[in-house]
């Protein structure tokens, strides 16, 4: 019966193994997580409950009708399959801090048997019982300690029989080679800065992500705006083909241009079937990214692209040279790579401590029930002979420490040059859509004055349906030229890291000229210099 209730007790308890891990792991993160990351929101995974700013929607829930930008943004950040794996990444590294951690706590140990044996002559019965813990501490010692109980009862025969009792300690203290604090503590300190590394790249991820659902949201906008302008252009054709009927058959022009006209009217036709085909498949590779059914049946919101359309667009009042110390300052990623520096440095500490002598003092003490007992101590040396294997470590660790300031360099180098091109973009962009606007002025002031000149009899219908097709053009560019500029627009606040992502999944942007918040790490980071 003990050994049922024993089994049942550990079964209640496995269940409890999860919620302890999740707890833990979320602690850890919480306590590394600086406000000047991000907003610590959206971060939990799936199985477990949800943080209260934490956006929770049904894959599978209806979506509305018209889907909004926002409410688009919402339901990648709850249910797109890269961000779950996102989250996975950053709970999993605090759950390995958690392992590491475990090895420089008190690790408690405990068990027993139960041993029957026969001989022909002795028939025995023996059970033992042992507890214990070990301790790792970071001036190296490692100490253990158990307590066992064994009782034994000769059932046939004239052997012992009773109980005993034992208790043993061990302490080993390395005095020079193991005993350096930071490299004792070397694995710990590393697997902090790993899940502190995550949650910075976690948060990076938001901004890189929520910048490529806008940046998809507005391309499939785009694609059903051409579908749009043509649709109208084979409408315009059509009207004209109508005009030109009657013109043709009241004598006023000759009616090779109406077949001419209608030539290009079924061109129009089969161009607006392509484009429809091609919304629709920008649209089902956006229900991928949202994470929702192919089968969902809905529409973007029109009206973003109306909106910006009909307002136009601010000119670029940015100063580059601002904008990239902006970015040097506040990019997480390049933290992380200046971070990894100081890492390399410890790294070539902790190697070094390697090629020192080993020298152990260790002790033992064993008393048993009766109270005697036995205690041994003394001295270990471990001549520095051969450390080949220890020298090589060493000098591998300083060209990883080479490397990794090269790594820096090349990263803010190529932040430089990301931001700089973000900024050619951004201006390039907003110039084009200034030029193509008034083009598309241009060409809708043409086209009437062609239709009027055409009445009369003063132009063919070749100028008209050259006018319309310049109309079409026109048009589409400009939707191009202001998804573009939208595009543009992001990646530089994302480049330069202005953009926060706020819990709601949808993002603000800070000036650039606003103070930096400070990044937090467990050493200070160089800082990354202006060129």
């Amino acid at each position: 019966m003990s050994v049922v209730l024993a089994a049942l007790a550990a079964g209640c308890s496995q269940r409890n193994y999860k919620v302890d891990a999740d707890e833990q792991a979320y602690e850890i993160i919480d306590s590394q997580w600086d406000p000047s990351f991000g907003y610590k929101a959206n971060y939990r995974v799936g199985d477990v409950p949800a943080s209260p700013n934490d956006l929770t929607i049904d894959r599978y829930a209806p979506v509305p009708g018209v889907l909004t930008l926002p409410r688009a943004v919402a339901i990648a950040t709850a249910n797109n399959r890269e961000y779950q794996s996102q989250k996975e990444l950053l709970f999993t590294t605090a759950l390995n801090q958690r392992l590491v951690r475990h090895g420089y706590e008190t690790q408690l140990f405990g068990g027993g048997g139960l041993l029957y044996s026969n001989d022909g002559t002795d028939e025995a019965l023996q059970a033992e019982a042992n507890v214990g813990f070990n301790r790792l501490l970071a001036s190296g010692a490692l100490i253990s300690t158990r307590v066992g109980i064994q009782w034994v009862d000769v059932l046939l025969g004239q052997g012992d029989h009773g109980f005993a009792s034992v208790f043993g300690a061990s302490v080993s203290q390395p005095l020079l080679r193991g005993s350096d604090r930071m490299a004792v503590l070397e694995p710990l300190t590393q697997a902090k800065r790993n899940t502190l590394y995550q949650i910075r790249s976690f948060n990076r991820f938001r901004k890189t992500f929520v910048v490529s659902v806008i940046t998809q949201y507005y391309e499939v906008l785009e694609q059903r705006e051409l579908a749009a302008n043509t649709e109208e252009y084979y409408t315009s054709l059509t009207a004209l083909r109508d005009r030109v009927e009657k013109l043709v058959g009241a004598a006023r022009l000759e009616s090779e241009e109406l077949d001419r006209i209608e030539q290009e009217r079924l061109r129009a036709r089969d161009r607006w079937v392509l484009a429809q085909k091609e919304h629709e498949r920008f649209l089902d590779a956006f229900k991928i990214t949202l994470g929702v059914p192919p089968t969902s049946e809905f529409e973007l919101d029109r009206g973003v692209f109306e909106a910006l359309l009909k307002g136009g667009i601010p000119q670029p009042d940015f100063v580059v040279s601002e904008a990239i110390e902006t970015g040097l300052s506040r990019r997480l990623d390049l933290v992380n790579q200046a971070d990894m520096v100081l890492d390399a440095q410890r790294g070539v500490h902790v190697a070094a401590d390697g090629l020192r002598t080993g020298l152990n003092v260790a002790g033992t003490v064993d008393i048993n029930s009766h109270g005697q007992g036995a205690v041994t101590a003394g001295p270990s040396v471990d001549l520095p002979l051969d450390r080949v294997p220890e020298q090589v470590a060493y000098r591998n660790a300083l060209t990883v420490l080479n490397q990794r300031q090269r790594d820096y360099d090349q990263m803010a180098d190529t932040i430089r040059l990301e931001i700089r091109d973000a900024y050619r973009k951004l201006t390039e962009t907003a110039e084009r859509y200034v030029i193509l606007d008034k083009g598309l002025k241009l060409a809708r002031e043409r086209i009437g004055k062609n239709y009027l000149l055409m009445e009369y009899g003063r132009v063919s219908s070749r100028r008209v349906l050259d006018g319309l097709q310049h109309l079409h053009d026109a048009q589409n560019e400009m939707a191009d030229a202001l998804t573009d500029y939208v595009i543009a627009t992001l990646n530089f606040y994302r480049d330069t890291d202005v953009m926060q992502v706020r819990p709601d999944g949808m993002w603000e942007v800070g000036s650039l000229s606003m103070p930096v918040a400070r990044m937090t790490s467990a050493t200070q980071a160089p800082a990354p210099s202006g060129r």
